[in-house]
């Protein structure tokens, strides 16, 4: 399948230039958080997740441990991360795609070596997500992207089903997506896409899209709410936002998973290799793969969108169904040793 995308999109390119565990972690889970609250530190917690504050609450209350939570989107997170680096003040982090954090344990960042009880938990996909030197924990996983189109502007005849058809002329000014430098999941996206088609043909396919007047936003909030209102017709974001969106009463929000595949997006979260408060931290990431950790993630009124994850474990099974998903795996390493030349390369030339 990926060698037909690839020859299609030379095509293209070569004619554009003609066309313009607490329930199950046990006493273990238990023996730090009491450590911790004597020691009268505070577990310092930084995340891009929807269902942080919710996930805080839960551990606080079970533990009696406070939680100092600074919620934002992953790319001023992993800023302030980078600020902090000689004198790291977070205790965990936690945010969607593998690659930083793979990008964050190559420089030593992270604690390796070390494993929560919880762990016993993952499922078959858990495990096959877990790195080796186990410095960081995946939580779930959803697509970086998929299609979301709005059906009043959309025939059924025009429904996109292929990111190459996306570069058609019928949906001119009308296609819209995330900016990699601020949202998360984008830079997995893209990644993604330049896994499928090879990353200078992959630069290639955004310049063309970028022709056919591509909008930039910055969150999936943003790019839904133009998706809503008609500004664009056609999208490309995180498939749990839109997967959420179309499942509104009366919504007219409708996904598709393009046949060449779409980027498996893992949420992960780590421990500071000198963590100020490293028991609470290790209490925290051993709670949320616990059950009652992994029930606060798909508490849908505490998490919105964040909660259609497709599980990692065998406590919880997914809300909703993702069918005819084509899963595009992409190494964590090679996606974060080329994510800041390619963030700066689509901010660069793209984002403009």
């Amino acid at each position: 399948m990926r060698v037909p995308a690839r020859r299609k999109l030379a095509s293209l390119l070569a004619g554009a230039a003609t066309l313009a565990t607490l329930a199950a972690g046990g006493a273990q889970a238990l023996a730090a958080p009491h450590h911790a609250a004597a020691s009268g530190e505070t577990l310092v917690f930084y995340s891009a997740q929807g269902y942080d504050q919710a996930e805080a609450t839960a551990f606080q209350k079970a533990t009696g441990i406070r939680v100092q939570l600074s919620d934002m989107s992953t790319g001023p997170l992993l800023t302030k991360v980078a600020a902090e680096r000689q004198h790291p003040e977070w205790d965990v982090i936690w945010f969607d795609g593998n690659g930083a954090m793979a990008s964050l344990d190559s420089q030593g960042a992270l604690l390796r070596n070390w494993t929560p009880a919880s762990v016993a938990n993952y499922n078959a996909l858990g495990k096959s997500l877990l790195p080796s030197d186990h410095a960081y924990f995946p939580t779930g996983v959803t697509a970086a992207g998929a299609i979301a189109y709005n059906r009043k502007y959309i025939k059924p005849s025009q429904v996109p089903h292929s990111w190459l058809s996306l570069l058609n002329p019928m949906y001119h000014n009308e296609i819209g997506m995330n900016n990699p430098a601020i949202s998360g999941p984008t830079y997995p996206l893209v990644a993604g896409l330049f896994k499928i088609m090879g990353p200078s043909a992959g630069e290639g396919y955004f310049r063309l899209l970028q022709q056919n007047g591509l909008h930039i936003f910055a969150t999936n909030g943003q790019t839904l709410q133009a998706l809503l209102t008609g500004t664009i017709h056609v999208a490309m974001f995180q498939d749990s936002a839109e997967l959420n969106a179309a499942r509104q009463p009366g919504s007219p929000i409708r996904v598709v998973y393009p046949s060449e595949g779409v980027a498996m997006l893992p949420s992960d979260v780590a421990i500071n290799a000198h963590a100020p408060d490293m028991a609470a931290a290790k209490a925290f990431v051993n709670f949320v793969l616990s059950p009652a950790g992994q029930r606060v993630m798909q508490d849908v009124q505490a998490a919105g969108s964040d909660s259609l994850f497709q599980p990692v474990t065998t406590v919880i099974k997914p809300l909703v169904a993702r069918p005819g998903v084509l899963w595009e795996r992409v190494n964590p390493v090679w996606a974060g040793k080329y994510e800041n030349a390619w963030v700066t390369w689509f901010t660069n030339y793209i984002v403009r």
